[in-house]
């Protein structure tokens, strides 16, 4: 049996590389540290049960083996006790979406996702497998993944552009029977929702009566509209590049037309400047920059997240002269919006009770989890953990796995 080797350790640990409080975060990366980092891949497998000995050898592989796999082809329920795939996630990219790269193919994407299954070992323990497409036809990569099923447990997808990543994770859904997850729209949105409700305890506000406007349309900002309508948030408006999404504008894609039926109550129309105008938060997730005296025109005690990366819809420090709480995707700024507060307990959460999805209400309770990590220390620049937080991972792991089995989507 072989597990992936991430070659670190689970943050707080004893043995994590390094002293946290000696090294200086925001410095400059060199060129040395970074590609020496990379030599060779940062992933590696290695057995979980001993092989130093003729005995050893004849339990792991022949002809100790052989029972193994005749007791699994009489009950292929025994793969999940006898094999890794119940902790094996297969990290899925086809190189279109990446960072803030853009579309630079499959080879190049290979470290992005060399680096996300070495957090999924780090974080939740789980063992993950890159697997990067030649293709960006929706159809192969289904066909491909439905045939490999047998060899993993969860598919983590990644880095995939919009508007075919809402094509290629619903198919993927509808003909896998396991968890299935497109991380740059839902755990953008979970982190997203976490944050947004310590921000409102921080201002003394509900989450049922916040106006909130998310600045594009792309995977992250219609995955953020769909969560915070699942959270009950009062008002969500959702603008693009033309616009404010509304029912009757013309030229809406099929993802945008069902926005316009979901948000927006109020009917508003116009720009970026007509949907802030007196919004409680802003939520951006697009490239788009937005001026100071738009973030002045909103209400009191407002919320703005400006989460693109590398840069903001707007710096921070001139955010915070009219927001009472700013957040952003960035690491060198407080209040960072950060994917693996998410993913990792999510998955493994999904993983241990046997769910054959990721529902909209685990979404929400990993949200609520990670909102409680920080809720007894909560400030204006401090509503979310730290990535490196040991408590997120358990956390998140266990309310979802609580809520998969409310939802009736568990098996075990």
């Amino acid at each position: 049996m072989t597990t992936v080797n991430d070659r670190s350790t689970v943050p707080g640990s004893q043995d994590t590389p390094g002293d946290a409080d000696s090294q200086e975060p925001n410095a400059p990366l060199t060129d040395e540290e970074v590609f020496g980092a990379h030599e060779g891949g940062k992933l590696s497998i290695a057995p979980t049960a001993p092989l130093t000995s003729p005995r050893d050898l004849s339990i792991a592989y022949t002809p100790g083996v052989a029972d193994v796999s005749r007791a699994i082809s009489g009950d292929e329920t025994l793969a999940a006790r006898y094999t890794w795939t119940r902790q094996l996630v297969a990290v899925v990219s086809d190189g279109t979406a990446v960072l803030g790269l853009g579309d630079i193919g499959p080879r190049a994407s290979l470290p992005v996702m060399e680096g996300k299954s070495a957090l999924f070992k780090t974080f939740a323990g789980l063992d993950s497998i890159p697997l990067v497409f030649d293709t960006t036809d929706v159809d192969e990569i289904v066909e491909s993944l439905v045939r490999m099923r047998p060899s993993f447990g969860a598919v983590n997808l990644e880095d995939v552009a919009a508007p075919r990543c809402f094509d290629l994770e619903r198919r993927l859904i509808e003909a896998l029977d396991c968890p299935v997850m497109h991380d740059d729209q839902h755990g953008t949105a979970v982190v997203t929702l976490a944050a947004l409700r310590n921000a409102c305890r921080v201002v003394g506000r509900e989450l049922s009566s916040l106006r909130v406007v998310i600045s594009g349309a792309g995977a992250a900002g219609v995955a953020c509209a769909e969560i915070l309508e699942a959270a009950g948030i009062g008002e969500v408006i959702v603008a693009d590049s033309r616009g404010v999404i509304h029912a009757g504008r013309d030229n809406l894609t099929p993802i945008k037309a069902e926005l316009a039926e979901r948000t927006n109550p109020r009917g508003v129309t116009g720009g970026i400047a007509e949907a802030l105008q007196g919004a409680d938060a802003l939520i951006g997730v697009s490239a788009g920059q937005i001026p100071e005296e738009l973030i002045e025109s909103m209400a009191d005690d407002a919320i703005v997240f400006a989460l693109s990366n590398p840069d903001p819809e707007i710096h921070p420090a001139v955010a915070a002269r009219h927001a009472s709480v700013v957040a952003t995707g960035r690491s060198d700024f407080p209040n960072q919006i950060n994917n693996v507060l998410a993913f990792p307990g999510i998955f493994k959460g999904a993983l241990e009770a046997g769910s054959r999805m990721i529902s909209d209400r685990m979404k929400v309770a990993a949200a609520e989890a990670i909102a409680e990590v920080a809720a007894d220390e909560l400030a204006a620049e401090y509503i979310v953990p730290s990535p490196l937080d040991p408590r997120v991972a358990p956390e998140v792991t266990a309310a979802v796995a609580k809520a998969a089995r409310q939802d009736g989507v568990a098996t075990a």
